[in-house]
């Protein structure tokens, strides 16, 4: 049996050191490595080492296990808050003494209607309650998506919306309320403090084959006709010729 050279873990970090990947930003690639724990939505942290039994009185050690949902691929087309499908086991008919049967949770999912100010548009959109909480907690829609880190927000959707969110403050479209400059000018100075450049607001959340696509087309560039080159070369030639030529003064009689 064959063995590779590398251990296939290491294989997508190898991938980002050559080719394309090479080339992508420096700000793209700092943002796949985001090795920060999204925050717990399915169990709570004790936030300590070390407790005191409170039957025995002793001193002993406190583990956070954290559950890991499973996020389905329609999760990236709603909005659902950092909640996911918890599987686990439970007894038959809530007896202790039957046998345990696997489970899957999954949650309660709302379709609701979601404006954004800074896209002027209304989204029908698949949520949680937990997100309705938490986009009340933004004080917005457009709030609740800027704010938000990827790794909480967990969805495609989101991440497309917060890509053109930014790149709307980042160019400061006119298409925006045309006919209300001052609410315009009202919402942009709104979000401002989310602002980023244009060329960092493009690549926000797009995944890694799109970015390597992104980047294929910004590298590619129309071949010249062999026509054309010829040409050109032939020019340059007659220009080179010319001035070699020693030039040649008439004597006037």
């Amino acid at each position: 049996m064959p063995l590779h050279k590398y251990p296939p873990v290491i294989w997508k970090s190898l991938k980002l050191k050559e080719g394309i990947y090479a080339r992508l930003p420096a700000h793209f690639l700092k943002s796949l490595n985001d090795k920060e724990i999204p925050t717990p939505v399915h169990w709570r942290p004790h936030g300590l080492k070390y407790r005191l039994n409170p039957k025995r009185g002793q001193r002993e050690r406190v583990q956070d296990v954290p559950i890991l949902p499973y996020f389905p691929a329609e999760a990236n087309e709603g909005l659902w808050g950092g909640e996911g499908w918890i599987s686990g086991y439970r007894y038959a008919n809530n007896d202790k003494l039957s046998n345990r049967v696997k489970e899957v949770w999954k949650p309660q999912l709302f379709t609701r209607q979601l404006y954004s100010e800074l896209l002027d548009k209304t989204f029908s959109i698949d949520v949680t309650m937990r997100t309705l909480d938490l986009i009340d907690a933004a004080y917005g829609f457009d709030f609740y998506i800027l704010k938000t880190p990827q790794r909480d927000l967990r969805s495609k959707l989101g991440m497309d919306l917060k890509r053109a969110m930014l790149i709307r403050l980042a160019t400061k479209h006119q298409n925006l309320y045309p006919n209300d400059p001052a609410k315009r000018e009202h919402i942009y100075n709104k979000y401002k403090a989310f602002e980023i450049p244009l060329d960092e607001a493009e690549w926000v959340g797009l995944s890694l084959e799109e970015a390597a696509e992104k980047q294929r087309l910004l590298e590619k560039k129309n071949p010249t006709p062999v026509f054309n080159i010829a040409v050109d070369e032939l020019i340059k030639k007659i220009i080179a010729q010319k001035l070699e030529e020693p030039a040649v003064i008439e004597k006037k009689s």
